[in-house]
């Protein structure tokens, strides 16, 4: 299923109900797209756009300038080695060779079996630990070669299925806001005061 299911459907209307502009949760969308099946198909940009009243160019428009965001079917763990100086000075070119001829792939590429797709990242904000990379977008520090047999080892038997969810999931609880705790966002063009905390009425 490419567009978005009935039931997220309904936590799409949920997340678009908190922006004052209906554009504004085209990334929430995104990530809820890319959670359901995970990657963003054609059809899911459209049924996106269509929700929030924009055209699926801009909808691709958006999701294409983060990285997170995937266009076609990967593997159940995207494992990014980073390659940025820190990690480079640390072997990271050493670890990525390893995990091609471990996972029979090269950078890019899927395994037969849809378990594993192996990609190079860029700087993953964690130099004092290098060399270090994701899985899933969940971090993995100070990597030796036999830490990554491990690991890979580790997700084939489901041994980390608690703390490493399939590609796609963001996290494991969606956040909810009750009615009595929104902030009441206002379109822009219909604010007419300044913020409290410019003013100087914010309570202390």
């Amino acid at each position: 299923m490419s567009r978005l299911s009935d039931s997220n459907v309904a936590v799409a209307k949920e997340i678009i109900a908190r922006y004052p502009r209906q554009k504004s949760a085209l990334i929430p969308l995104l990530h809820l797209a890319q959670e359901q099946t995970g990657y963003i198909s054609r059809e899911a940009m459209v049924h996106l756009g269509e929700l929030v009243g924009v055209t699926s160019a801009e909808v691709y428009g958006t999701a294409t300038f983060y990285e997170m965001f995937r266009f076609e079917p990967i593997g159940k763990y995207l494992v990014n080695i980073c390659g940025t100086m820190s990690c480079a000075l640390m072997g990271s070119e050493k670890l990525m060779h390893h995990a091609e001829k471990r996972l029979g792939v090269k950078a890019g590429g899927t395994t037969a079996d849809g378990m594993f797709t192996l990609a190079h990242a860029e700087c993953q904000a964690a130099c004092t630990e290098a060399p270090c990379l994701q899985v899933n977008y969940r971090f993995r520090l100070r990597v030796t070669t036999a830490d990554l047999d491990n690991l890979i080892d580790d997700l084939k038997t489901g041994k980390l299925s608690d703390e490493i969810p399939v590609h796609g999931v963001l996290s494991k609880v969606r956040q909810h806001i009750a009615p009595d705790r929104e902030v009441g966002a206002v379109a822009p063009e219909l604010v007419n005061e300044s913020p409290v905390w410019l003013n100087g009425k914010a309570a202390l």
